[in-house]
């Protein structure tokens, strides 16, 4: 399609919801919650269901546990009272000679079900079949009724939309029905999904046996009678594949190019001489995993090229992937540039600065920190000593990537991941410096969706191999109830002279009440436990006192170390060998993983004893339930996307998922891993270029107005 006639047909898409026959305001309004402000909004807000409406199901052939849609007269209807939690409900008894089934409302209002149902008149019920006892009951049925006195037939000839085909449910908001809702995207559809322009290479169409955009919207929001409602339901068919594909490729097509932009960028090659990294060696009392050494032969190939790094460390708990980061740092120090370490929140950057500055010291650099919540003489000292090149590495939160911060010459940004740093905030750490290599860790393994996804731009290392000597980490499920037990285990431990670190959940890192509660929590230990030594670690002490407190703890002065802070990272104490985690269901599983992780680091078995109260929900208890099955990372976090899907796993405020319409990582995997490898080929291709006209300018010109501010392709090609 022609440049004006694609600008034209945008312009057709932009269209107002409001402009369709029926919407007013307060439609165009409700339709507003659901992300409905256009006809483009509207095409790519595809149904969440569909209705089976080919046929409807005799009464006495409904099946439990399945969403039916059968039609009947009304037998009975009223308000009546529960047997057992004697509260009210109102049922209305629907038959069809074949058998009866009871519809049931626990939340209405009287006066309106009462005016709706008469006996003697049909209609047309749908929604989830369900059998208590010897009865079979649809809870809060969608309804239609008939008109007094007209036959099913008559009925079904005056709303062709409705009968003898799939129908589509779509997502509703509070003063929208089903039925307006259909009327409001047959409009849409009829009238302007023919405006949507196909951009995929006509070939690759071909070989995935893709349908044009246009045809696929179309069948989506009204599939054809002879579709398969099972591979609808499961969004396998043509069209619905189609529209997946299409999103994952212009996402993976702008990674796939931002890759290979930073290929052509000149970076800082580095010269690798030990002169640091060695002496490091030597100072450890271990030595590296083969992991560890073929990861940093990774990093090392990197930093010696003549472009930027932009590579990611993934590596399941006690991976040593600090380590790894420490030399990659060195690395860049060694060839007289600085090193920036980003963490997401003022504790972990806190801890990786304790970790930095403790082996940088023995080599005679400076490592610095930078906080948001800082004294305002302190800061200005600490921007000083980066501004000059006087601090070799800085570790800060945000605050790093803040306007104001000025490097004297920054060659490595490190940054720990937590998912919760996007595309885009690797860019302005990239601005910092003259395109400085960029390393991002991730402390926790993160399934492959959602890596290909939010870091598909990235090369990937794997530290898949745990340092010798690490034992099994046992984990038990304890509800308060049996609080005695866990304490008598506590004695055992410190008797046979092991040490315990019990954690008490953050809700908010400022929260007083946090502080107070954990305060709370240690009198009571000391109370139960007074011939235990027992230290406290929360967010408000100062990074020296908490390092006193470590130290301490560290060198077996303390027994017990209870913390409000989260202690992910950062300490590694071998006579460690129990975690007592207090109320452990508010914690994510992510967050439950690295904890258990801080114990059985020495040739003592490690034991994790979660916290339940007794008023777990359900998602607590499946989450915990999962900790206690496997140690495996990647099946904790795979397990934790399935159970929260992907937002909440990254966390709400994470800026690194992309906005996806139709697409989803978890369903749709294996077409996002198609859609990868051909948006990579075609990336690679001589034929895409800027300039070149013809398919690739216009899947160009598509990609930026899809992708081209999120990940930062204003100029690409």
């Amino acid at each position: 399609m022609p440049a004006a006639s694609l600008e034209h047909a945008r312009q057709i898409l932009s269209t107002p919801i409001s402009s369709l026959r029926g919407v007013g305001p307060r439609i165009a309004d409700r339709l507003t919650n659901l992300g409905v402000r256009t006809v483009e909004d509207a095409l790519y807000t595809l149904p969440h269901r569909y209705e089976d409406r080919r046929e409807f199901r005799r009464i006495g052939r409904l099946r439990e546990g399945r969403h039916e849609v059968f039609a009947g007269e009304i037998l009975a209807a009223g308000e009546m009272m529960t047997q057992r939690s004697r509260r009210r409900v109102y049922e209305v008894i629907v038959g069809d000679g074949s058998g009866q089934v009871v519809l049931k409302w626990f939340h209405y209002r009287k006066e309106w079900l009462a005016k709706r149902f008469s006996l003697g008149h049909t209609g047309v019920f749908s929604g989830e079949v369900k059998r208590f006892g010897h009865q079979r009951e649809v809870h809060h049925p969608d309804i239609e009724l008939l008109a007094e006195g007209q036959t099913l037939a008559e009925y079904q000839s005056s709303d062709p939309l409705a009968f003898g085909r799939i129908l589509p449910v779509y997502p509703l908001t509070e003063g929208l029905t089903q039925h307006a809702a259909r009327r409001i995207w047959k409009q849409a559809v009829d009238l302007f999904a023919r405006h949507v322009a196909t951009h995929l290479p006509s070939d690759l169409r071909t070989r995935r046996g893709l349908l044009p955009l246009a045809e696929a919207l179309q069948q989506a929001h009204w599939p054809a009678s002879d579709t398969d409602l099972e591979a609808l339901e499961e969004g396998r068919d043509p069209a619905r594949r189609t529209l997946v594909y299409d999103e994952f490729f212009f996402l993976q097509l702008g990674l796939a190019l931002r890759r290979r932009g930073q290929a052509l960028e000149p970076g800082i090659p580095f010269q690798v001489t030990h002169r640091y990294t060695k002496l490091l060696a030597e100072h450890l009392p271990y030595r590296l995993t083969g992991a560890q050494r073929r990861v940093l032969g990774e990093i090392k190939a990197d930093l010696m090229a003549p472009h930027p790094m932009n590579r990611l460390v993934q590596g399941d708990v006690g991976s040593g992937k600090t380590i790894v980061a420490l030399m990659t740092a060195l690395l860049a120090i060694e060839n007289d540039t600085q090193v920036a370490v980003v963490a997401p929140t003022e504790i972990l950057a806190e801890q990786h600065y304790l970790q930095f500055h403790h082996w940088l010291e023995k080599l005679g650099l400076k490592a610095v920190l930078l906080r948001g919540q800082q004294p305002a003489a302190e800061r200005r000292l600490v921007l000083r000593d980066i501004a000059s090149g006087a601090a070799h590495l800085v570790v800060g939160t945000h605050a790093v990537l803040q306007d104001g911060v000025d490097f004297r010459r920054l060659g490595l940004g490190i940054i720990d991941e937590q998912h919760r740093f996007g595309v885009r905030q690797r860019a302005i750490l990239r601005q910092k410096g003259e395109n400085p290599h960029v390393l991002v860790m991730t402390a926790t393994p993160i399934p492959r969706t959602l890596s290909l996804t939010v870091y598909g731009d990235l090369a990937l290392s794997v530290i898949d191999e745990l340092p010798p000597g690490r034992t099994p980490i046992r984990t038990m499920v304890v509800t308060d109830n049996r609080r005695a037990q866990a304490l008598e285990l506590i004695r055992r431990e410190i008797g046979k002279g092991h040490q315990i670190y019990v954690v008490f959940p953050l809700i908010e890192e400022s929260e007083k009440s946090d502080l107070k509660a954990a305060t709370a929590g240690v009198e009571q230990l000391r109370s139960v436990l007074p011939q235990c030594r027992i230290g406290l670690l929360h967010g408000r002490m100062s990074p020296d006192e908490k390092e006193a407190v470590m130290g301490r703890f560290k060198s077996r002065q303390l027994d017990i170390l209870a913390s409000t802070t989260v202690i992910e990272v950062g300490i590694d104490i071998p006579n460690a060998t129990v975690m007592i985690v207090e109320h452990a269901e508010r914690f994510g599983l992510a967050q439950l993983h690295q904890l258990r992780g801080r114990v059985g680091r020495g040739t003592a078995p490690g034991l994790c004893l979660l916290m339940k109260s007794l008023r777990c929900s359900e998602e607590g208890v499946k989450r915990l339930e999962v900790m206690e099955s496997t140690t495996d990372g990647f099946r904790i976090a795979e397990a934790d996307l399935e159970i929260r899907g992907p937002g909440e796993f990254l966390g709400t405020r994470q800026s690194g998922l992309p906005d996806f319409r139709v697409a989803n990582i978890l369903r749709d995997a294996r077409v996002l891993e198609e859609a990868r490898a051909d948006a990579f080929a075609v990336a690679e291709s001589g034929e895409f270029q800027e300039g070149s006209g013809g398919e690739g300018a216009a899947m160009l010109e598509e990609l930026r107005r899809r992708w081209g501010a999120r990940l930062g392709l204003a100029s690409v090609g």
